[in-house]
């Protein structure tokens, strides 16, 4: 169930006093905000996730998820970002927390937002780059971890419509560099 302006109805209380959230339209606010007795203002932002596309010899590495949501179907190492760390750090810290294996991040493929009309959303970020050291470890998060052809990846069974949508994007990208090449 959510709020008039499609807030979580979860977000009861103010975080900083406690006092009860009402939806109030504000004179210095655009939209409708929750708001406390007291005049904290919670805004609901979206989750900040970073992913990593590593790529070697043409092939690129998917994991399969071991956890929810989406357990059993095929991402690239990534999670939630830290609000101590940089972008780059985390696509770093996932990919070794994920798959044991640490990387070298050569760039941006792209942003993805994700609206969730239950919940604050997400907005994906994601990196390319390279292995550069490690071994191979499965993890509580990992069922799998595999190098994909280009021409093989599991179009059918990826876990997200981000994971598609970078993959596309990383694929296009390949191609320009290749051409100049």
């Amino acid at each position: 169930m959510t709020t008039e302006q499609g807030y979580p109805l979860r977000y009861g209380f103010c975080p900083t006093c406690g006092e009860a959230l009402s939806e109030l339209q504000l004179p210095t606010e655009e939209r409708p905000r929750l708001v406390c007795p007291r005049g904290h203002i919670l805004y609901i932002n979206p989750k900040i996730v970073v992913g990593a596309i590593l790529e070697d010899a043409g092939n690129v590495l998917l994991v399969k998820r071991g956890i929810e949501p989406r357990i059993g179907y095929w991402t690239f190492p990534g999670g939630f970002m830290e609000v101590d760390e940089t972008v780059e750090e985390c696509a770093i810290r996932e990919t070794i927390e994920e798959t044991g294996l640490r990387a070298k991040i050569d760039g941006l493929v792209g942003m993805y937002s994700r609206p969730v009309p239950d919940g604050p959303g997400i907005l994906s970020i994601v990196l390319r780059g390279r292995v550069v050291g490690g071994e191979p470890t499965l993890t509580r998060e990992v069922q799998e971890q595999r190098w994909f052809p280009a021409g093989a990846i599991p179009w059918d069974d990826l876990a997200y419509d981000t994971t598609h949508a970078a993959l596309k994007d990383w694929l296009q990208q390949r191609a320009m560099i290749t051409s100049r090449e």
